[in-house]
């Protein structure tokens, strides 16, 4: 049974209450080990430590020292692979094969990407006229924003929590990360890789807790951090935001999204499910740029809803162990009431159901798990809930669409702006469209393909601002001019 602990100051320490609560396994439900939960005063020392260390040697460190550092970071990362790998799969139930292909390995890279695009990036510089006819130059130089807030969601553990580390250290800041209470193992790992790596005490915190009166809202509140980064859900965001509003912090957001696929009838097939199959079932479903709404035209609608239900039929639900399961549980038995409440949902407004829609049988080890069948739908009105609000499940609704004007009307026509795929093989309309889609990331032919320099983000109420490159630049970092008078 594994205790896990808040890493403050580097070192792992208990919360001064005692109080703990329970990390399951999602995929027999049964109880990994303990996790202690922050109060303030753990909260507290945290931010302090964070505050202290900007003071300290780490705010005394060159780029190329932080960067040689989080080179280490990274290393360390791989060298514990397998340790990274067993924690993430026993928090999420996700296969392994999933988890050793993206999310350990992105999360090591995410170290190195930023540290040495800091390294490369440059900032402007501009001589000016002045009436005495000498000149002057303003220059500008970026310094760190201080210590941040990162709150990090449960469906991509280490990838997501590291996408923030990652730049938030290169650019010099410290940071207070609290992870999802469902998956507190690699953000406490990563603790024992930073110690190993010669990261300075307090650079890195991590405390475990709940939201509201817990953890995370003792952090938002706390007076002394200088900006938050958070992915999750846009309620939690709006929270967030409130509590930064007092001392004007600043915040990135990456929250909610009802991801829209629009197949159009000269797409190659055989590229159009495969993209839709995982963008609608990898991770359970469990990813904020899956796709729940797809739109097909109607001339290839009843190939496809045919072609897609073939295909998640054929997915192999297992655990993480199983080297032929490509499809885990949900996070949580609480997460999976949510989920199976929409699935009745669709049935009680007339949805024909494709495939799934319930619960998979599964051996008596595993009966205690978050299982649910990856569904898919047709036949709903648009304005069911089903089709407008975030499910974060397997499953997805279908819907023809005649013109390609309609299509972009329907994709557009929630109050959400994250992602979006499109499918067609004519160069045209795939600008034309995908120029026309209210989302931060639009794909064409492809999902989840990306380039970390690019601008990552939501639109309306799917965020607000844009890490990625030198973007995360411009969050991470205060940019403050020079100006020298000749």
């Amino acid at each position: 049974m594994k205790e896990i602990k808040h890493f403050i100051n580097g070192a792992f320490v208990g919360s001064a209450s005692g109080r703990t609560f329970e990390d399951i396994n999602p995929s027999n439900g049964q109880v990994i080990g303990h996790v202690h939960e922050a109060g303030r005063a753990e909260v507290d020392a945290a931010v302090k430590a964070a505050r202290a260390a900007l003071k300290g040697p780490w705010g005394k460190l060159s780029v190329a020292e932080r960067a040689e550092i989080l080179h280490r970071v990274a290393d360390g990362i791989t060298a514990r692979f397998d340790e990274f790998l067993e924690a993430e799969c026993l928090d999420t139930g996700k296969p392994k094969s999933l988890a050793s292909h993206i999310d350990i390995p992105r999360g090591a890279a995410n170290f190195k990407v930023f540290a040495d695009l800091l390294k490369n990036v440059g900032n402007e510089a501009f001589e000016m006229a002045t009436p005495d006819g000498a000149g002057a130059i303003n220059y500008a130089v970026r310094w760190p924003k201080g210590v941040i807030g990162v709150i990090s969601p449960w469906n991509l553990p280490l990838l997501l929590m590291t996408w923030k580390v990652g730049p938030a250290l290169a650019c010099g800041n410290t940071v207070v990360v609290k992870p999802s209470e469902e998956t507190p193992l690699t953000a406490t790992l990563l603790g024992k890789v930073m110690q190993a790596a010669g990261v300075p005490a307090g650079v890195y915190n991590v405390l475990h807790g709940f939201g509201g009166d817990s953890a995370g809202a003792f952090l938002t509140e706390h007076p002394d951090v200088d900006a938050y980064t958070f992915t999750g859900e846009t309620g939690t965001g709006e929270v967030i935001m409130r509590a930064a509003a007092k001392g004007v912090r600043q915040v990135s957001l990456e929250l909610g999204g009802k991801n829209a696929g629009i197949v159009f009838a000269d797409c190659d097939m055989e590229k159009a499910i495969e993209g839709t199959l995982r963008s609608a079932f990898a991770n359970c479903g469990q990813v904020c740029l899956g796709t729940e709404r797809v739109y097909v035209e109607r001339p290839i609608f009843d190939e496809f809803v045919a072609r897609l239900k073939g295909g998640a039929e054929s997915l192999v639900i297992g655990p993480p162990d199983d080297a032929s399961s490509n499809f885990g549980p949900l996070v949580s038995l609480k997460h999976r009431e949510k989920v199976l409440s929409y699935y009745q949902q669709a049935l009680d407004d007339g949805a024909s159901v494709i495939t799934g829609g319930g619960v998979p049988d599964m051996p008596a080890h595993l009966a205690g798990g978050a299982w649910v069948q990856p569904t898919i739908w047709t036949g709903l009105s648009d304005d069911s809930a089903v089709v407008t609000e975030e499910i974060f499940g397997p499953c997805c609704h279908i819907r023809p669409f005649d013109t390609e004007e309609e299509a972009i009307e329907l994709a557009n026509s929630l109050p959400y702006g994250l992602a979006s795929a499109i499918w067609t093989e004519n160069s045209s309309r795939a600008h034309r469209v995908a120029g026309q889609i209210e989302a931060g990331v639009v794909w064409v032919n492809s999902w989840f393909l990306r380039d970390l320099r690019t601008a990552f983000g939501g639109s309306k109420q799917s965020g607000i601002g844009r890490e990625g490159g030198v973007h995360s630049l411009e969050f991470y970092t205060e940019l403050k001019n020079i100006c020298v008078k000749l």
